[in-house]
This record gives C-alpha cells, sequence and structure tokens, in this order.
C-alpha cells in the first residue's frame, strides 16, 4: 500500500470502510474511469467539480479572491473570470500559492464531509493532483493511477480543449511524471483502449475493492 489511511472514526460518522484516491495525469481518463465505478452504484466525489463549486457566484472564497487579485478577474460583481485568473496564475507563481490558498482548504472541507456521509463499502474521490498536494494522505486508504502513454494524453487535451502541443506539455511538466505516478500506486488502470476495456477493468477493481472493504 503506498499510503495508509488514518481516518479518525467516532461513534456518530458514518464512514465508508475503504477510501480509493483516483489521480493520473491530464488526459489520462479519471472522469471516465470513475463514470464507470458509477455505473456499478459507486459513489465518488470529484476535486475539480468542487473547485468550481467554491468559486460559485455567493460564495465567500469570491471575496477573498477578489481581495487578493482584484476586479480584473471577474465579468461582473459575482462572476469569476476563470480565463483572466487562470492568466495571472500561470505567470506568477506565487499568485498560483495564493489562490491555491483559498481555494485547497475549502475543497478539502467538502471532500472530507462527503466521505463522512458516506454509507457505501468503498468510495472514490478524484483528485487530478493528489500526488502532487500532499495533502489527502490521511483520507485517502488506497491509490489508483490511471495511467496512458504521454502522448496519447497530449493529443486527448489537444482535441478536448484546443490547447496547443506546447501549452499541454506545459501543463505535464507542472504535474508528477508518469514514473512517479506509477511508482506511487497501489492499483493502475491502463486507459489505451476502447470504453469496454475500461469497463471490464473496472469490474475487477470493483471485486477487489468490495472484498477489501469487506475485510477492513
Amino acid at each position: 500500500m503506498a499510503w495508509a489511511g488514518n481516518r479518525p472514526l467516532s461513534g456518530t460518522q458514518v464512514m465508508p470502510r475503504l477510501v480509493v484516491g483516483v489521480t493520473g495525469g491530464i488526459g489520462s481518463g479519471k472522469s471516465t474511469v470513475c463514470s464507470a465505478f458509477a455505473a456499478l452504484g459507486v459513489p465518488f466525489v470529484d476535486a475539480d467539480i468542487v473547485a468550481r463549486e467554491v468559486v460559485e457566484p455567493g460564495q465567500p472564497a469570491l471575496e477573498e479572491i477578489r481581495r487578493e487579485f482584484g476586479s480584473s478577474v471577474f465579468l461582473d460583481h459575482e462572476t469569476l473570470d476563470r480565463s483572466a485568473l487562470r492568466t495571472q496564475v500561470f505567470a506568477d507563481a506565487t499568485a498560483k500559492t495564493r489562490l491555491e490558498n483559498i481555494i485547497h482548504p475549502r475543497v478539502r472541507d467538502r471532500i472530507h464531509d462527503a466521505i463522512s456521509n458516506c454509507t457505501a463499502d468503498y468510495m472514490l474521490v478524484c483528485i487530478p493532483l493528489l500526488l502532487e498536494s500532499g495533502a489527502y494522505q490521511d483520507i485517502i486508504d488506497r491509490v489508483l493511477v490511471i495511467d496512458c502513454s504521454e502522448e496519447t494524453q497530449i493529443k486527448r487535451v489537444i482535441v478536448r480543449s484546443g490547447l496547443t502541443r506546447s501549452e499541454v506539455e506545459a501543463i505535464m511538466r507542472a504535474q508528477k511524471s508518469r514514473a512517479e505516478r506509477l511508482a506511487a500506486a497501489d492499483d493502475v488502470l491502463l486507459n489505451e483502449g476502447d470504453l469496454r476495456d475500461i469497463t471490464a477493468r473496472v469490474g475487477e477493481l470493483h471485486q477487489k475493492y468490495q472484498a477489501l472493504a469487506a475485510t477492513d
């Protein structure tokens, strides 16, 4: 096991016996894999979705972002201009840290709440920067890495997002390398095939995680 969770349990909490952290490089197919697990009835929470939720209109994080970055990163009083903010963050490493200090604690709190309220035997937590952040060891029991070649990553992201090859490669350089992710994995799902291949492998992992949860 790469990471051993030590999540505290109290008599009033209902929590899954097993929490699997799903991660992988950009374009690896994390969302597709989580959807395949969800089709089997497995609950999951996606950190990217939560990160968008915490900066929706009316959320406290917006005022903190306004104080740190100014009104230029807003389309209007309540709507964040994600593109303008992204431009600032990519141009300034200190800006990236300031933004992370606003968003990441809120994301972590919501993920922890989702885990605390989960009644399933096991659940997934999809965190693209799980290994990079180092902030979730206490709530993750196993690490599932979604893997594919770097060339596959680049092609998928270009098609999906319209970014240039150099832009995708810059994002990849900011993440753990493929070798580092694989070294940290408890389980690996190779995502180079079609949906049938993913579904078959997810089915195998589902049985494995059910068995692990039952023996916990």
